[in-house]
């Protein structure tokens, strides 16, 4: 692996384009900052290849963080070989790893990750980019394809993967969901939501929990450009994938009866309304 860290071999971190740097192209409207946030646990080796990614950015984040929950392996010091903030996370469990991530952040735009991905080349750009052009958004989500597993089934895969996903999740939020592999949000917005997310529950879908609460009040748009790059192995074993399965449902079910579906198509059409009303100058 070329320009990479690995143990007994340290690298001296590159200086990436910071994105309000002179070279980098801005658009017009204030300077937005960025941090990235990657839970890992024991994935010393894919975390190294995650953060090789992140540093051939075309336009680098300000930061990046990545959170150790309680790994055994030497995760931590690839992370600080590259350059990156270690948070250690005792609490066990991806939901209170990204929820500690997303508290130490303190740029304007959170964007996580897995240390099983391997963002494109211009993922952060398209990220500013996309809350540039349309500030009314709180959160982004984009798509994925596999980059492991048999080649000749990963597009189809992916494609049915994250069409099951929204399919199934969609009539229970309302909305599309959350993908925590590919996703970016206002601090502002998860500082309004950060007392009512589920982070101590570890059989939760972070992810899908987060979109319960962002879009209540707040407003999900899809991230264009190239999908994010995930790992097939959740999938690798029929006890992997019934156990996210289970996870769905207890974090679909842990929101009722509040979220309950009707209850919630109502909150969100009384909203939706009020906005409509606001927009061309009546009274919400």
């Amino acid at each position: 692996m070329t320009d990479s860290a690995s143990p007994g071999h340290r690298v001296r971190p590159r200086q990436p384009r910071r994105s309000g740097d002179d070279s980098v192209p801005q658009a017009p409207g204030p300077r937005l900052t960025a941090a990235i946030v990657i839970p890992v646990k024991d994935d010393a080796r894919l975390l190294e290849r995650c953060l090789s990614a992140l540093r051939s950015q075309t336009v680098a984040a300000d930061e990046i963080i990545v959170v150790d929950n309680n790994s055994s392996d030497d995760s931590a010091e690839v992370a600080t070989a590259f350059g990156a903030r270690v948070i250690p996370c005792a609490q066990p469990g991806i939901p209170a790893a990204a929820a500690t991530g997303y508290d130490a952040a303190q740029a304007d735009l959170i964007l996580r990750l897995d240390a099983d991905c391997i963002p494109p080349a211009t993922w952060v750009e398209g990220v500013f980019a996309a809350f540039r052009t349309q500030p009314e958004i709180s959160a982004f989500t984009g798509n994925a394809r596999f980059i492991d597993g048999p080649v000749g089934c990963r597009r189809w895969a992916a494609g049915l993967y994250l069409g099951a996903y929204a399919t199934l999740t969609s009539p229970a939020l309302g909305h599309r969901p959350l993908f925590g592999s590919n996703l970016a949000m206002r601090r502002d917005a998860w500082t309004a939501v950060r007392a009512h997310v589920h982070d101590d529950d570890s059989e939760l879908h972070d992810d899908l929990d987060l979109a319960y609460h962002l879009g209540r009040e707040h407003r999900l748009g899809t991230l264009l450009g190239e999908p994010m790059g995930i790992s097939m192995r959740p999938f690798s074993d029929l006890r992997s994938f019934r156990r996210r399965v289970r996870r769905g449902f207890r974090t679909v079910v842990i929101h009722w009866p509040n979220d309950f579906p009707p209850r919630r198509w109502r909150h969100l059409r009384s909203r939706a309304e009020g906005r409509i009303l606001t927009t061309t100058g009546g009274s919400a």
